[in-house]
């Protein structure tokens, strides 16, 4: 049984918009995948959030879902809001409510870079996952700050095609099923009126343009097996398990689309004189 969207939030049916909101934000923050990173609980109740806010941030919506309750939005009732009805996914998420969390989230990218940034336009290519590496540190290094330069095996860009994943530029065309938009338009008649309901497009995947030859490089991907050298500073202070993140530093999304991020692991290096107490070290 679904939980209460108000309980979801943590707020009442009192609560104001900008109440509403804040309490999203709350919540969104607390179980955002880079602050969870691989944890499905955290996902799922980051999604859970989102549906919530998606309800009792639009005011139609709450109205129905104040009548009615989940049911409102059921297929019995011809409801089409919720992601059970919007097919939404994590790169909808950030897409529709992604201003909220900020260009510059706390866990965005530990080295300067910032969150996730949305953005009202159509999305490009495929996001690339992020990776793990786990690296080495003696105590003299955690004591200090060390700037590391590792060698990452991963997904790059092809230079190819520059990561379109086109043969050539005539090799592109505007998406037919949502004339270069990205996104889908689907209007439901419920029992209060019409309801609309906006979701990615499924034909280009939020493109807006589909490839008709692909490049012989990639086979179409925009990216292709391969190494890079990252330089990493890790400050000073950093300990055993502790896991930091390098924006932009992962995979190479397909066809042009986001880089994922590189995870650090930091390991800490047995010493035979030293030992670690707290952020200090002694004999």
């Amino acid at each position: 049984m679904k939980k209460d969207f108000y309980e979801i939030l943590g707020v009442s049916k009192s609560a104001t918009a900008d109440e509403i909101k804040k309490a999203y934000r709350k919540v969104a923050m607390q179980y955002h995948p880079d602050r969870n990173p691989g944890d499905k609980a955290a996902e799922e109740k980051f999604k859970e959030a989102a549906e919530a806010y998606e309800i009792l941030s639009d005011a139609d919506k709450k109205a129905q879902y104040d009548r009615f309750g989940h049911q409102a939005f059921s297929p019995g009732r011809g409801g089409g809001g919720g992601f059970s009805g919007g097919g939404m996914n994590m790169d909808d998420i950030f897409s529709q409510f992604g201003d909220i969390f900020g260009d510059e989230s706390p866990f965005g990218s530990f080295f300067g870079g910032g969150g996730r940034k949305s953005s009202t336009s159509r999305s490009r290519g495929t996001r690339g996952s992020n990776l793990r590496v786990k690296l080495k540190m003696n105590f003299e290094e955690i004591a200090k700050g060390a700037t590391k330069t590792i060698k990452v095996k991963k997904y790059i860009s092809c230079n190819t095609c520059n990561g379109s994943g086109a043969k050539d530029k005539n090799s592109v065309q505007t998406c037919t099923g949502c004339g270069g938009s990205g996104q889908v338009r689907r209007v439901q008649n419920t029992f209060l009126g019409q309801m609309q309901t906006v979701t990615t497009c499924p034909t280009c995947s939020g493109e807006g343009t589909t490839v008709t030859t692909k490049c012989t490089a990639c086979k179409g991907e925009g990216r292709v097996y391969g190494e890079e050298t990252v330089t990493i500073d890790i400050p000073a202070g950093v300990q055993e398990g502790m896991q930091l993140s390098v924006g932009g530093k992962g995979n190479a999304g397909e066809r042009g689309g986001a880089n994922g991020d590189l995870i650090v692991l930091i390991e800490e290096e047995a010493h035979p004189q030293l030992q670690r107490d707290g952020f200090k070290c002694s004999f």
